[in-house]
């Protein structure tokens, strides 16, 4: 065993932990920090850097995020759900989609007020939102910011896909308004306004009331704007900050009921001739676990800090008996259907593949001047969407239960987010090589509530005991339902639709209204929508226990709300029971918000940046 010393020291060198050793540092660099991260480096690699590369990172052989294997579920045909999770230098901010949205003020609200959470409303939080971020794509919105690190643009290119699915929303739904700025907080449900000043961009100055979309690129140089570039990197030079990769943290050593350090080890899969002795390196101020919603319960879990029950099972001893370590999991689960797209159809498609044509075409534009489909996500259109009065009533009983209970009082709370993807979303080797779409939807607060556990007290890598028991509650069964029919009628009204991929899709019935067209073509977007049957509803169902999946938003297993009710951490994200020991990941969610997770990860490390350097005198964060 070795021993450093440190000042504070870093489970995990996710999303999280970069912001916080940034801010830090730069206000005093002479803090001694250690960053421990599972995964590798992504300074300046073209994987990462190249936005149009993220789905590259879901695939089998990835070394850049790591897959956790639900148990198998009887509701979703036995099927045993995998979930990727970041593994790398930036976490989730350096392999995600690059999907810029922001959760409704409401769930931060519900954090303050429902779960006892103090600083934590929207009030509190939208100065820390606007800190993080510079808002490219349009001037002086309210509730953006304009000096932060991250960029915000509508990245290098726009595709006629999303175009495509911009005519549709303009002509096809005429009950909803518009907005200048989908991502504002304090709304939802709404088109946005095209911005007048990028008509001449797109060609598209005849198009006035339409969706769209944000991205985490830079505009300038189409750069994928991480966490890892913008806050660690800057940094890497200070002697003071020590980064060690591809490194397991095993648990948190104390002394009594104070926190004092870490015992971590080599990965063996990415040191040769790792040692098989834990490496042990100690605290003078705190130890923050930023391991994600995975990660960091883990972590407490041997630290023995957790069930007690499961201690006494797997031969730990008990620290602090802390039942919610673990539970508490949620995900934006969703739904990818694929459809077959025209020849026309700009697509991520031949990037995806590997097609070396298609890459060093790309890459070439994107080098030259941050442009093209490599600057690109292919999301370039969406809604946050709730459902008319009439629409709840046809989604079913318990979630019209819910409807009333959760978001009839709250408008800016979205139900679901629906959009389009310029791609194949799946696995590559069972589909045709051929241009594809998708009209992904995703439940934006599902009442799923999983857990994931540790079952062994020695293995870091041993497989953990998890279930996200997606679609368990009937409401997320009728919410899904309806959600595909939504999608669907988008979808086949698009200009580029030439019909479904059929493995994606329910099997309906030949003699049934929904069932699909032997040569299909979009129809008029004044076509009445399709009227389903029972057996219709029981095929999608059906379909749904075979394809429904993650998003890739785990939150929750380490929630910060009052310890009686199932909470971990306090509102100054220390761990319950013990001293010196803080979370700071996506793991503190007490409830779900409604967007993707990276905008609720930096909002965590801006706010955790603010109590840190508070405790430690640290002036101008």
């Amino acid at each position: 065993m070795s021993n450093s010393e440190y000042d504070l020291i870093f489970a995990g060198g996710g999303t999280a932990a970069c912001v916080i050793v940034g801010r830090l540092l730069t206000v005093k660099p002479d803090l001694r920090i250690l960053v421990v991260e599972a995964g590798p480096h992504t300074q300046d690699d073209l994987a990462h850097t190249q936005p149009a590369r993220f789905i590259n990172h879901l695939q089998p052989d990835s070394q850049t995020v790591r897959f956790y294997q639900a148990k198998e579920s009887e509701i979703l045909g036995g099927r045993a759900i995998v979930v990727p999770t970041g593994r790398c230098v930036g976490g989730g901010s350096s392999v995600n989609f690059v999907m810029y949205t922001r959760a409704s003020a409401s769930d931060y609200d519900d954090w303050a007020t429902k779960y006892q959470n103090p600083g934590w409303s929207s009030e509190d939080l939208v100065a820390l939102l606007q800190k993080s971020e510079t808002f490219q794509a349009l001037p002086n919105l309210p509730t953006h910011g304009y000096s932060g690190p991250i960029k915000v643009s509508y990245g290098g290119a726009t595709t006629n896909v999303g175009n495509d699915f911009l005519d549709v929303a303009a002509a096809y739904d005429k009950q909803r308004k518009f907005t200048d700025d989908p991502n504002g907080l304090y709304s939802c449900d709404a088109y946005g306004r095209w911005p007048k000043y990028l008509f001449n961009v797109i060609s598209r100055s005849e198009v006035e009331l339409m969706v769209y979309f944000y991205r985490w690129v830079d505009k300038e140089t189409g750069k994928r704007s991480d966490t890892a570039h913008h806050f660690l990197y800057p940094h890497a030079s200070n002697p003071n900050l020590d980064i060690v990769i591809g490194c397991l943290v095993k648990r948190v050593i104390f002394q009594g009921d104070k926190a004092v350090g870490i015992e971590y080890l080599q990965d063996p899969a990415v040191h040769q001739g790792a040692s098989k002795d834990s490496i042990i390196a100690t605290a003078r101020q705190s130890v923050i676990l930023s391991a994600g919603s995975f990660g960091t319960p883990a972590i407490l879990e041997r630290s023995g800090i957790g069930s007690s029950a499961l201690h006494n099972q797997l031969g730990i001893q008990t620290v602090v008996d802390l039942p919610g370590v673990g539970e508490n999991y949620q995900d934006h689960c969703g739904v990818f259907s694929n459809y077959h797209a025209s020849d026309e159809s700009d697509t991520l498609d031949g990037i995806a593949r590997g097609n070396e044509n298609e890459i060093q075409k790309w890459s070439a534009q994107w080098l030259a001047d941050g442009s093209g489909l490599m600057a690109h996500n292919g999301i370039d259109a969406g809604i946050k969407l709730r459902p008319t009065k009439e629409e709840v009533e046809k989604i079913g009983p318990a979630f019209s239960k819910k409807w009333e209970a959760f978001y009839a009082n709250a408008p800016d709370k979205p139900v679901i987010w629906l959009g389009t993807m310029a791609q194949f979303v799946g696995d590559f080797s069972t589909a045709p090589n051929q241009k594809f779409f998708t009209v992904p939807f995703y439940a934006e607060h599902p009442s799923a509530r999983g857990h994931v556990h540790i079952t062994s007290a020695e293995d870091v890598l041993a497989s953990p005991d998890f279930q996200p028991k997606y679609l368990m509650p009937p409401e997320d069964k009728e919410l899904f339902i309806w959600g595909y029919k939504k999608a669907r009628e988008y979808a086949r009204r698009m200009k580029c639709y030439r019909g479904e991929y059929k493995p994606y899709h329910p099997s309906f019935t030949e003699r049934s209204d929904a069932a699909f067209k032997e040569d299909p073509m979009p129809v008029p977007t004044d076509t009445p929508n399709i009227i389903y049957s029972k057996e219709d509803d029981e095929a999608i169902w059906k379909h749904l226990q075979s394809y429904l999946n993650t998003t890739w938003h785990s939150i929750g297993t380490c929630a910060m709300k009052p310890r009686a009710e199932g909470g971990v951490v306090d509102s100054r994200l220390n761990v319950y029971g013990v001293r010196n020991l803080k979370v700071a990941d996506l793991s503190i969610c007490p409830g779900n918000v409604a967007a993707n997770t990276y905008s609720t990860a930096l909002l965590v490390g801006e706010k955790a940046a603010c109590i840190i350097a508070q405790e430690l005198g640290i002036q101008g964060v």
